[in-house]
């Protein structure tokens, strides 16, 4: 497939990530932003729109949705109405509302739309999930996952106030900027069948949304087979930066490090971590993969690996984390994609 015009809807810094990456694998390409913003050091020859009317016009043949995720649904709509294959920045949207149309469009048109979930990408992340697969551990009984880091010191250069991330009216808040682990684990592990869940705002930070989130997840299982069940810590909070998950398995305990890019395991009789794995990640290479991978469904006319469907889901689980917390219960989601 011979890409000529590439659109970029948002240019805060995934937008400037996948503008970057992008002229990198298609230099030949034609570049338009949408945005309010202007960067004319980013690359040569790109064109700026002010409006979806006037991207419509430029007849790009893919586009990355990366505005902050209250707005997604309202420009990619618009394009996938016309046939551009879309990118859509995790996550999918700030709530389930509205995302039935996109749906609708993905089914009955041939446009190919993926979630940016690159985290499915880290060779890391694919070995774990292969070994888990493997039963190197055995049946997996529990789950410990974490991810946080300091709001503050997350985006260096700009005022944490200022962020999507902060603002509950941009579709901000820990649940949201931290998908990335109810999307894997989903992923890994299976269809989430129930979902207990405290949500808090913790911290003195000058933000107007969920700081920290406690969440239990029990896995849809088989009859009279107990369920896996994960805990899961998302936070704004800590300074030590953390993103890593723990399978914790009949024979031993699996541990993945997103961020050295590790895998230890533990068996039974250990007494001691070993490690098994270690491929250190340069986070760009992440987006290349996941760029490769969709241009590659274009291509094919396969299903990508992160579908629209995949999105939605995490979108329920959040959807059922917040009711949970709000009325101190176990919820239970129904399954509407069999």
């Amino acid at each position: 497939m011979i890409i000529k015009r590439i659109l970029i809807v948002g240019l805060g810094s995934i937008g400037t990530r996948h503008l970057k990456i992008l002229n990198g694998l298609f230099p030949e390409a034609e570049f338009a932003i949408l945005s309010n913003k202007k960067n004319s050091q980013l690359i040569n020859n790109v064109s700026y729109f002010e409006n979806i009317e006037q991207a419509l016009l430029f007849l790009p043949q893919i586009a990355v949705i990366s505005t902050p995720s209250m707005f997604h649904l309202e420009s990619a709509i618009p394009l996938a109405k016309i046939g551009v294959h879309l990118l859509i920045e995790k996550p999918l949207s700030s709530s389930v509302e509205g995302v039935a149309e996109l749906q609708q469009i993905n089914i009955s048109t041939n446009v190919k739309m993926t979630i940016g979930y690159n985290l499915r990408f880290m060779p890391s992340l694919i070995k774990f999930k292969a070994l888990i697969d493997e039963n190197t551990i055995g049946k997996v009984f529990s789950i410990r996952c974490e991810a946080g880091q300091y709001l503050p010191s997350w985006r260096p250069g700009k005022n944490y106030k200022e962020a999507a991330s902060s603002q509950k009216n941009l579709g901000g808040g820990v649940l949201l900027e931290l998908s990335h682990e109810l999307d894997y684990l989903h992923w890994i592990f299976g269809e989430v069948e129930w979902i207990q869940a405290s949500l808090n705002t913790l911290s003195d930070l000058d933000i107007d949304v969920e700081d920290t989130a406690f969440l239990l997840l029990g896995f849809r299982s088989e009859k009279h087979v107990k369920p896996i069940i994960a805990s899961v810590n998302l936070d704004f909070v800590r300074h030590d930066v953390k993103r890593s998950c723990t399978a914790i398995g009949r024979f031993g305990s699996l541990r993945w490090d997103c961020l050295k890019g590790t895998i230890h395991v533990y068996f039974e009789n250990s007494k001691s971590w070993k490690e098994i794995f270690k491929q250190e990640e340069n986070l760009d290479d992440s987006y290349i993969f996941e760029w490769k991978h969709f241009i590659s469904s274009i291509e094919t006319n396969r299903d990508p690996l992160i579908s629209i469907n995949e999105g939605l889901k995490v979108l329920e689980i959040i959807e059922a984390a917040r009711f949970s917390s709000s009325k101190n219960q176990r919820v239970y989601l129904k399954d509407n994609h069999e």
